[in-house]
């Protein structure tokens, strides 16, 4: 490859990283993947360790970290409700002083920097499909905010050095991602739904089970992500990636417990708060821009994602946090 990269992924060994490491070691690059492994396990990047082009680095990005780098995707975060409201005053420390030192590093090295931002900028917004120019309807108080408002201070923090230090920024929101290296334990809806239907238990449900999610397969995710890094300096950002099609959470349900063959039975239990009840993103700008739309709809997705958990054995992980407030909670 003409142009082979050294390219840091933070917080990659969870689900989004361990997929991109993945994918930039296919593409011929060097990875160094930085992960503190608070919410991720190595199991994700084992497989990793041995090929020559990949470092591991076991390091919070709350502390500063000097490294030669071409590129850097900032991942790093706890990205599910029960974790990171664990240590809330960590999660907003991981997006705020993560943002601050990983700039410093791009800065230093005269390299592009990433943001993996989140949908989660646009609180349970009063519009939709949601356009990246909507400021969101959001609670900056709430259970919630340690991620919603930690990552709106981050793309504060990397639009202020774009414009104090020309730093090279591109800024992604993120919309529901779901796949292999998927934590089993991470609390979000899919892992929850999968595990309780591979086990034959009732799915649980919060509120009425009509609250929308778009969501987006992780191959596609990664696709939009490297399309964002590569495109030229003048693209638009923030850009939303995700896909979208909507769909209720009874009908994420009903999907899983027909491709799983399942007897399970839904039951529902009161939403918890600050919960949204609508996200879907509007991705004209990716598709303009990018050219990137996603190509694996939910049903296809989840026989991928569902034919993971079958294979994986869930006694090598741990639980990430010990915040089961609300385990099957709605991410």
């Amino acid at each position: 490859m003409a142009d082979i990269k050294q390219i840091l992924v933070t917080g990659g060994a969870g689900l989004l990283g361990a997929n991109l490491c993945r994918r930039l070691l296919n593409d011929g690059h060097n990875v160094i993947c930085l992960d503190n492994f608070f919410t991720s396990q190595s199991l994700n990047i084992d497989e990793l360790r041995d090929n020559p082009h990949f470092t591991l680095i076991e390091h919070d990005v709350i502390e500063p970290i000097d490294l030669q780098v071409d590129e850097i995707y900032n991942l790093a975060c706890p990205a599910s409700p029960p974790h990171y409201q664990h240590n809330p005053i960590m999660t907003t420390r991981t997006s705020v002083d993560g943002a601050f030192n990983m700039l410093e590093l791009a800065l230093k090295n005269n390299a592009k920097i990433l943001q993996a931002s989140t949908s989660e900028v646009y609180g349970d917004p009063n519009i939709t499909p949601q356009p990246e120019s909507y400021r969101g309807n959001v609670n900056p108080i709430g259970p919630r905010a340690c991620y919603d408002e930690g990552k709106r201070c981050a793309e504060t923090i990397f639009f202020d050095y774009h414009r104090m230090k020309n730093a090279n920024i591109r800024v992604m929101r993120i919309f529901n991602t779901y796949g292999p290296f998927m934590h089993p334990y991470d609390g979000r809806v899919v892992s929850n739904f999968i595990l309780q239907a591979l086990d034959n238990r009732d799915i649980t449900l919060y509120g009425d089970g009509l609250q929308t999610r778009s969501f987006c397969y992780v191959d596609d995710l990664i696709e939009g992500m490297i399309r964002l890094m590569n495109a030229p300096d003048s693209t638009p950002n923030p850009v939303n990636i995700g896909n979208p099609n909507e769909f209720t959470i009874k009908q994420l349900a009903e999907q899983i417990i027909h491709i799983t063959g399942a007897q399970s039975k839904m039951v529902y239990e009161p939403l918890p708060a600050d919960d949204p009840l609508q996200r879907c993103p509007d991705i004209s700008r990716a598709r303009e821009h990018l050219n990137w739309e996603p190509q694996i709809q939910l049903h296809e997705g989840l026989i991928k994602t569902i034919e993971y958990f079958r294979n994986i054995d869930l006694s090598q992980f741990k639980l990430p946090t010990p915040n089961e407030s609300h385990p099957h909670r709605v991410a």
